[in-house]
């Protein structure tokens, strides 16, 4: 019968100690709540058609398809995007990338080829894509140079001419 009890207070110690611990939970609910009209707010501002970054209407002009371009962005894409990405529509562990050049602008493409931390925060069709694919994609640390030639390469994908 003394073991029993002994085991019993074992038992029961745990739930003492978070039962008496409420108080720094307290904090970070006030802390939490706190932070959620910031964040909504910049989200508010966000647009889903242009994406977060550098790129927007105004500094991104697409004309005839450049081969030379859509040759350097495969060789970026083999190297940095093949293992997570296929040119089909089949999905890897990312989506494939048959027909994003028609779903998306160019300068969303950009902006998240170069940025893609803020866009997967605030994007809605990102985050439903995140839910599909569950993984991030991780930023590559691609410059606008080697992110246009991606697109070009996308663009070659979708029979751009």
């Amino acid at each position: 019968m003394n073991r029993k009890t002994i085991i019993a207070c074992l038992l029961a110690l745990p739930l003492f100690f978070v039962a008496c611990n409420s108080g720094g939970e307290t904090a970070t609910q006030e802390t939490t709540t706190t932070d959620a009209p910031k964040e909504e707010a910049a989200d508010a501002n966000y647009d889903p058609s242009r994406g977060e970054g550098e790129f927007d209407s105004t500094n991104v002009v697409l004309g005839a398809l450049d081969p030379a371009l859509a040759t350097k962005g495969k060789a970026i894409a083999d190297t940095k995007c093949a293992s997570c990405h296929k040119m089909t529509s089949e999905q890897l562990v990312g989506p494939g990338w048959k027909g994003v050049t028609e779903r998306r602008t160019p300068h969303w493409i950009l902006n998240f080829i170069t940025n893609p931390d803020p866009m997967i925060e605030k994007d809605p069709a990102v985050q439903a894509q995140l839910e599909a694919c569950l993984v991030r994609m991780p930023n590559q640390n691609l410059n606008a140079t080697e992110a246009r030639e991606i697109l070009e390469y996308m663009r070659q994908n979708d029979g751009a001419k």
